[in-house]
Parts: C-alpha cells; sequence; structure tokens
C-alpha cells in the first residue's frame, strides 16, 4: 500500500526547479532560431534551394512546438506554486491556536493575562469591565452596559502594544464606566462612555457622569470623556381628589314659623368639617313668617351658610331663604344662605334658594353664594332666588338669582427638575508623543414639571319668577364664578458641568474642555379654569310680564406662570459655558362663562 504525502516545502522547490529548467531551455532555443530557421542556400539551383527550405520549415516547426512546450511548462510550475501556498496557509491556520495557545498558557498561568490577544467585552446590561488585552500585543475589551441604577464597566487596559476598551454606558442614572489605559509604549487610551439619562426615584434624578477617558502610554492620544447623561424631567402638578367620604359636620338649626316674631329666626350656619372627608354641614332655613293681619309686613328669616369641607371634602350647602306672606302690604322673602368652601380638591357648596314673598308688593329673597371651590375644586352654584306672587298690583319685585362660586386654583408643580450629569475628563495623550482626549459635554437638564389647571367656576343662580296678571319683569340671574387661576411651572433643571481636556504629552496639544450641558426649559404654566355659566333671568307674570336679566358669565381664570429655565452648566477648562433653559410657557387663560 502506498502513501502519499505533501510537503509544501518540497513542493515548492520542485517548482523552483523546474522554472529553471523552462529559463534554460527557451535560452537554448532562442539562440538557434535565427541560425536554423533561416538557412540560406549553398548555390543558386533549384536543388540547394530546395534543401534550405526543408531545413528552414523543419526549424519553425521545432519553434513552434517549443512555444507549446514552454506554456505548458509555465502553467506546470503556477499549479505548483499556489498548491505549494494553498498547503502552506492551511498548515499554517492549523497550527496557529495550538501555536498561541502554547504561548499564552505560560503567561496566562503565572500573570493572569495572556501574552497576545484581545481582551473579551464586557456583557450588556451587566456592568462588567472588559477584559485586559495580552501584555505584549492586544486591545482591551469594551466594558458592558449598566442596568438601571448600575454603573457602566470600564474598558480593559491594552499590554505593551494595543489600544484600551471604551467604557461601558451607564444605567438610568449611573455614571458611564471609565475608558481602559493604552498600550504601555504605544496606542490609544479608550472612551469614557456616557452617563445615564436621570430617572426620577434615582439619584434624585440626575444624569450619570460620564466616564474619564483613559490615558495613552509613551506614544499615543488620551481617550474621550464621556458625555454626561440629561437630568430627569421634574413631575407635573396634579390636583388633589376627593377624600374618601366620613359623617359630614352637623348641620344649623332651621328658624321655624313665626306669626308674631319679624323677622323670624334665620337659620344657623352649617358647622365646618375639621377631618379629611369630612364635608361641611348645610346651613339652617330661614324661618317663615305666616299672616296674622293683612295690613302688616312680613319678612322671612334668612338662611344659614353652609360649612366648609374638611380636606378633600364639598362644602355644607347653604339653608333656604324662608317665605313671607301677607295679603295686602309689603313681604319679603328671606335670603338664601351662602355656600360653604370647598376643602382641597373638592368644590364648594350650592347658595341656598331665597325665600318667596307673597301680597302685594311683595319680594322675593335672593339666591345665596355659592361657595368657593377648594385648590383645584369647582365652585358652587349660586342659589335661586325667591318668586313673588302679587295679583292686584305690579310693584312687586322677584329675588335675584345667587352669584356662583369661583373654582379653585390650580396646585404649582414643585421640585426642580434633575440636573445633568457631568462630562468625563479626556485622558492623558502619551509622555512623549500625544494629544489630550477632549473633555466630554455636559448632561441637558430636565425640563421642569408643569403646573395643573384651574377648577371651573360655578353657574350662577335662576332669578325669581312672578306670577298674577300685572306687568311685573322676572329677576335677574346670578353672575357665573370665576374660574381658578392655573398652577405655575416648575424650574427646569441646570445642565451638567463639561468635563476637563485631556494633558498633552511632550510633543502633542491639550484636549479640549466640554461645553457645559444646556439647562432645561421651565415647565409650562397650568391652564386656567373656565368662568361659570350665566344664571337665567326670572320670567314675568303670566301673559304680560317681562323676562328678566341673564347674569353675566364668570371670568375664566387666568393661566399659570411657566417655570424658569435651568442655568447652562459650566465648561470644562477652555471649554464653552451650556446656554440657559428657555422659560416655561405661560398657561392659557381660560374661556368666559
Amino acid at each position: 500500500m502506498s502513501f502519499v504525502i505533501a510537503q509544501p516545502e518540497m513542493i515548492a522547490a520542485a517548482a523552483g526547479e523546474l522554472a529553471s529548467i523552462r529559463s534554460a531551455i527557451n535560452a537554448a532555443n532562442a539562440a538557434a532560431a535565427a541560425q536554423t530557421t533561416g538557412v540560406m542556400s549553398a548555390a543558386a539551383d533549384e536543388v540547394s534551394t530546395a534543401v534550405a527550405a526543408l531545413f528552414s520549415s523543419h526549424a519553425q516547426a521545432y519553434q513552434a512546438a517549443s512555444a507549446q512546450a514552454a506554456a505548458f511548462h509555465a502553467q506546470v510550475v503556477r499549479t505548483l506554486t499556489v498548491d505549494a501556498g494553498a498547503y502552506a496557509s492551511a498548515e499554517a491556520a492549523n497550527a496557529g491556536p495550538n501555536m498561541l495557545a502554547a504561548v499564552n498558557a505560560p503567561a496566562q498561568a503565572l500573570l493572569g493575562r495572556p501574552l497576545i490577544g484581545n481582551g473579551a467585552n464586557g456583557a450588556p446590561g451587566t456592568g462588567q469591565a472588559g477584559g485586559d488585552g495580552g501584555l505584549l500585543f492586544g486591545n482591551g475589551g469594551n466594558g458592558g452596559s449598566g442596568a438601571p441604577g448600575q454603573a457602566g464597566g470600564a474598558g480593559g487596559a491594552a499590554g505593551f502594544f494595543g489600544n484600551g476598551g471604551n467604557g461601558g454606558d451607564g444605567g438610568a442614572g449611573a455614571n458611564g464606566g471609565a475608558g481602559g489605559t493604552a498600550g504601555w509604549f504605544f496606542g490609544f487610551g479608550g472612551n469614557g462612555g456616557a452617563g445615564g439619562i436621570g430617572v426620577a426615584g434615582i439619584n434624585g434624578g440626575l444624569g450619570g457622569a460620564g466616564g474619564d477617558g483613559g490615558n495613552a502610554g509613551f506614544f499615543g492620544n488620551g481617550g474621550n470623556g464621556g458625555i454626561g447623561g440629561a437630568g430627569a424631567p421634574g413631575a407635573n402638578a396634579v390636583n388633589p381628589g376627593l377624600a374618601a367620604p366620613v359623617t359630614p359636620a352637623a348641620n344649623g338649626g332651621n328658624g321655624g314659623t313665626s306669626i308674631t316674631s319679624d323677622p323670624p329666626p334665620n337659620g344657623g350656619n352649617g358647622f365646618d368639617g375639621v377631618a379629611v372627608g369630612q364635608a361641611g354641614g348645610a346651613g339652617g332655613d330661614g324661618g317663615n313668617h305666616a299672616a296674622n293681619s293683612q295690613f302688616t309686613s312680613n319678612t322671612g328669616g334668612s338662611g344659614g351658610a353652609g360649612g366648609a369641607g374638611g380636606d378633600g371634602a364639598p362644602g355644607g350647602n347653604g339653608g333656604y331663604g324662608g317665605n313671607a306672606q301677607s295679603s295686602l302690604l309689603n313681604n319679603v322673602g328671606g335670603n338664601g344662605g351662602a355656600g360653604g368652601a370647598g376643602g382641597a380638591g373638592a368644590p364648594g357648596g350650592a347658595g341656598g334658594n331665597g325665600g318667596s314673598g307673597f301680597g302685594s308688593s311683595s319680594t322675593g329673597g335672593d339666591g345665596g353664594k355659592g361657595g368657593d371651590g377648594g385648590i383645584g375644586g369647582a365652585g358652587g352654584p349660586g342659589g335661586n332666588a325667591g318668586a313673588t306672587s302679587s295679583a292686584v298690583t305690579a310693584t312687586a319685585h322677584p329675588g335675584n338669582g345667587g352669584a356662583g362660586g369661583a373654582g379653585g386654583d390650580g396646585v404649582s408643580a414643585v421640585g426642580t427638575a434633575g440636573a445633568g450629569g457631568r462630562g468625563g475628563t479626556g485622558g492623558h495623550g502619551g509622555l512623549w508623543i500625544g494629544n489630550g482626549g477632549d473633555g466630554g459635554a455636559g448632561g441637558v437638564g430636565g425640563v421642569g414639571g408643569s403646573g395643573a389647571a384651574g377648577a371651573v367656576g360655578g353657574h350662577g343662580g335662576t332669578g325669581g319668577a312672578s306670577t298674577g296678571t300685572a306687568p311685573i319683569t322676572g329677576g335677574q340671574g346670578g353672575n357665573g364664578g370665576d374660574g381658578g387661576a392655573g398652577g405655575d411651572g416648575a424650574p427646569g433643571g441646570d445642565g451638567g458641568a463639561g468635563g476637563d481636556g485631556g494633558g498633552r504629552g511632550l510633543i502633542g496639544q491639550f484636549g479640549a474642555g466640554g461645553v457645559g450641558g444646556a439647562g432645561g426649559a421651565g415647565g409650562a404654566g397650568g391652564a386656567g379654569g373656565d368662568g361659570g355659566g350665566a344664571g337665567v333671568g326670572g320670567v314675568g307674570a303670566a301673559g304680560v310680564g317681562a323676562s328678566g336679566q341673564g347674569g353675566a358669565g364668570g371670568d375664566g381664570g387666568d393661566g399659570g406662570a411657566g417655570g424658569k429655565g435651568g442655568a447652562g452648566g459650566s465648561g470644562g477648562v477652555n471649554g464653552a459655558t451650556g446656554a440657559d433653559g428657555a422659560t416655561g410657557a405661560q398657561g392659557s387663560n381660560g374661556n368666559t362663562g
């Protein structure tokens, strides 16, 4: 059984020898071509001429055959040469890992680092540092990015020749990793990782600082500092809401009915709520006055005011005005009580209705004013006016509707948005020749939170109606309450400071300082609340009287002021200062009711 081997060195040597033989044959053929392909005739006779032509044709045929043989020879040599190279490359590839492992194994065992090779990259989301490069040749691995709140991994260092690895980007609110150091003799420092974006609840919403750039060795440039992370935006203001209700405060007592006392007792005021979620007590109804003579003027008692609500609870409703009755003379109905103010986040109470007047030249009581809303709470509606009834004269006066309560102002945003993170410092250039790395730019400050919207004003009460045959005009409707003002926006966060540029080597340039981060924009002011709707005028006497005039709609609330923009961050050494943030937009005014 025969064995076939292929040794690249032997194949290459055989190809070289064949090339030498080809060159020698070609030289001999070229030397003989002139004497053999153009043989001169020995004499002028036909026989001599034919003999010379015969020898010349044989020589020409030989030269053609030699040219074909030379081409074949060249192809054989080329094939052998290519095959020898392919065999050599394959053997080198197969032997390379084993050889590199054999070389690196002792250094790894003794020093903990290979002699030749690049460091491994850190896994993303772990903050793992990049592996160091080989002691002789190799680049450092890049650091892994951090999880939220976790700093990015540092870049791995190079050995004698090589570049440092780049630092990993920081997770939310965390710093970026530092760039790896360059090779001791030659190489470039790694760039620092970018700081993470600020997140509320992590490090006060501050953006993470950028990682510092890696330093160079003897020859090379330092790495650039990482960019600072942007600050977290401020929280928007939110108006408080209603609290879970508890037992309301006590109501005011009613005035009762009287035929002798004029006016009769007024209704008692409702008690204020003191606990969270405790509504104000309702005002008591004013006392009624019954006729004890057709020749006396009577007045109804006024309704009591509603109590103020506790935090998160509505105000109490105002009590109703008492009725007055006499067949001939002036009678005045009692005015309705005012509604209680609402607690924080709750509406005001409704105004009480006015009492009615019955008899000649009577006057209806006015409706009570609606209670003002608490912070962010709607205004209470005004009470309806009392009616009148006079079938004989046209001098009755229906009451006017109560004004609606004002809407509560919106809550202003509190707390400043997060500041931008500081830019990383540039790495130092090579000790002999090299430029310093540029400082990283500071992070942008966060946008301030927006103010909350003002609440809507209460509706005006309805004017009093009149009954009878005389031409009496109905009462005027109450004015709507004004809308609440919008809350102010919060200031924007300050921009982060730019990183300093790295120092230069003996020959080289200093790194440029990082630009300071721009200040965050101020928060927008809250929108003003809409004014309350106008009250409807009362209806005139049936068939002959005109309807009363409707009340005016409430004015819309003013929009809140925009927050102040954050200050721009200071630049690194020789770096420019960042621009200040813009002032937040003024909130829009509310609509008129």
